[in-house]
Order: C-alpha cells, then structure tokens, then sequence
C-alpha cells in the first residue's frame, strides 16, 4: 500500500474522525488536564529537592528557556534573518509555555513540601497562579516585559534552593546571593537584547530593567517577613507525645490510645497530664546531603486573657541532612498548664517549617492507657 493510499484509508476511519471531533469539542479543556496531568505527576516524580538529576534538567530548562525567550524577540524584531530559524517562529511560544509549566509546577511541589501555609500561604498562592497562568497566556508570550519578568520569577525560585544544595549552607546571605545571581543573569539578558535589537528602545529597557528590580525588592521583602517557604528544608512529620526515648537505630514514641474509631492516631493532639508529668514534642526534618543547620522549637502558650500566643521556651537542636525520612530528634517541657499550645518548628533565621498545636488537659485518669510507636532511625 503505498503513503497516498495510508492516508487517505487513516483520514476515512471511524476511530480517527471520531477522535478528532471529539478534540475540536472539548479542546478548550485541554490546558486544564494538561495543568493537572503535569502537577499530578511532578508530585509523584518528584520527591527529593536535593536530587542531582531533577536539578540539572530544571537547570536545563531555564538555560533552554532563556535561549528560546531571545530567539523569540530576535526573530520579531528582524535580528536574526535565517529561514531555517525563522520557520520555527510559531513554535516559540509553545516551547515557552512547556518550559515555564515545567519549572513553576517543579516549584509547587517542593515548595508545597517545606510551606507551612499558616506563614508562607501569600508566596504559595502567588506560586499557584503562575502555574495556572501560563496553561492560558500562550499567546501574550511574545511580550518581553513578561517573558522577563516570568524569567526573573522561575530562575529566583531554582537558585534560592539550588545554591544551597550546591554549597550545603543555609542562611541569609546565601538566599541574598542566589537572589543576585538571578538579577543579574536576566539583566544581562536584557542588556544583551538591548544591544541586538533595533527596537528595544531606551525607555522600555528601562522600564523592563526598573519592573525585574522590583520584583527582587519585592522578594527579599517576602523573605525578610519569613514569607518564603524554607526551602530546602522540609518538616516531614512531627507530633506530641508522653514519652520518647531512643534504643539504638530505633525511636520509641508513647502516646495515648484513641476512641475505637480513631484509627489514624499516632500522638496527642490532646494530652492529659498529672503533676510532673513531662511533654515531649518529636520532629523529623528534611535537609540535603551533607547540609548541617540548627532547628529551633518555639513553644508557646495561648494566653486567653491577653489573647495572644506567648513563647514559653525556644529549645534547638543541629540536624544533618541527607536521610529520606528526615533527620529525627525531639526536645521537651515540664510543668505546663492547661490550655491550647503549640510548637513552631523553625530556622534561626525564624523560617517556619511546621507547627504542632495541641491542647493540655489535667486529666490524671486518662495516663493509663498508652500506645507505642516504634520507628527506625
């Protein structure tokens, strides 16, 4: 059967012109299940921040982006001539949008990871609309304002966690670094285009210019207010307990027997002490490889009178990273008073990674009645 014949055999099936009609109906939802197909599986894919292979492609992709975003620009301002660049022009905002899809739901999901929403929920919702954003601005892509500004956005979001993993240090002046590193990398972006294109102006250079500056201003701002998830560190599980007590490679964790139907219960969000009895707030941390940082536990106490929260203690211990589960450790308190409280479980720098609220109830009955979990270091 030679091609001719193939096609015109396929183009006459029921299966295909079914499919196809089946497309042009339902084709405005495709961007909706591709935003949720792509998220669904990045969560799934994507489980440590630290790992070198999902790094270096998402290194890869901002370095492609970038490519594609001057092509783009060079190409419509009749910069670069050659037809065999030329008659790719109307792919260029697809593969923007494919690059920035990738890159922003990558960031969701870490930084969904390390968020505690009750602080970092402004930058996570910020994040989110990115990424539903770009599954429906296609064709505003040729904009250079917002390609910039979208640019400036994703490389910020890679390098304030990527230069940690890299050096294995934390701290401000690292997120201070990353966040010049990506300022300049798009200014000289901009300066570059600047020079090779005829109608990039001095005023919109300018105005491009002053917009990404304040999106860094703005950032730091976010920072500084301990808006920004803490990446890469991340609480992976934390919990009050009666007891916790380390035998070897194995944490042995006491908390109280739940009601018959609460069968997911594996510490005391309601804990009933007697006198001298002691709390003990457990906590398993995530970090990278070889990465060491201290991790602060804020107690703190719900004053109903003066309603407000009151910080009691604020106990700490060095975590090293590197483990899959986290690092595991615990602190304590004694002669605590009913009433609600919590532990913030934060950075020195007062990034929150998790809290851990529960209540006191002077019940001495109830202390009777224990459960053990045991979990491997």
């Amino acid at each position: 059967m030679d091609t001719t014949k193939l096609k015109n055999k396929l183009s006459d099936s029921t299966v295909i012109k079914k499919s196809s009609a089946y497309y042009e109906q339902h084709k405005r939802w495709l961007p909706l299940i591709s935003f949720f197909a792509g998220f669904s599986w990045d969560s799934i894919t994507l489980n440590r921040i630290d790992r070198i292979s999902d790094n270096l492609i998402m290194l890869l992709y901002i370095v492609l982006l970038g490519a594609v975003i001057m092509l783009s620009h060079l190409v419509d301002n009749e910069t670069i001539k050659q037809k065999k660049v030329i008659r790719y022009r109307k792919w260029f905002p697809a593969a923007i949008q494919f690059f920035f899809g990738s890159l922003f739901s990558s960031y969701v999901v870490f930084y969904f990871q390390s968020a505690s929403l009750s602080r970092n929920w402004l930058f996570m919702i910020f994040l989110v609309i990115l990424l539903v954003v770009n599954e429906f601005i296609k064709d505003r892509f040729d904009n250079l304002k917002l390609n910039l500004s979208l640019y400036f956005l994703a490389s910020f979001s890679f390098f304030i966690f990527f230069i940690p993993v890299l050096v294995k240090v934390m701290n401000t002046l690292v997120f201070l670094l990353s966040g010049f590193l990506s300022l300049a990398f798009i200014l000289s972006l901009l300066y570059f285009l600047s020079k090779e294109e005829k109608q990039l102006n001095l005023v919109l250079f300018r105005k491009t210019g002053a917009l990404l500056v304040g999106l860094f201003l703005f950032l730091n701002l976010l920072y500084f207010l301990n808006w920004i998830p803490p990446v890469p560190l991340s609480l992976k599980q934390g919990g009050i307990y009666h007891h916790v007590k380390k035998e070897g490679d194995f944490y042995k964790l006491q908390f109280e027997k739940g009601s018959w139907y609460e069968f997911f219960k594996d510490s005391d969000g309601t804990f009933h002490f007697s006198p001298g009895d002691t709390v003990f707030c457990f906590a398993s941390v995530f970090a990278p490889t070889k990465l060491e940082k201290k991790i602060y536990f804020r107690w703190q106490f719900y004053n109903e009178r003066k309603e407000e929260w009151q910080t009691t203690d604020r106990r700490n211990y060095r975590i090293t990273g590197g483990r899959e589960g986290g690092y595991r450790g615990y602190t304590y308190k004694r002669n605590m008073q009913p009433g609600d409280w919590r532990v913030d479980v934060e950075t020195g720098e007062g990034a929150l990674l998790g809290r851990i609220s529960f209540t006191m109830q002077n019940n001495s009955a109830a202390g009777e009645r224990y459960k053990l979990k045991t979990l491997y270091r």
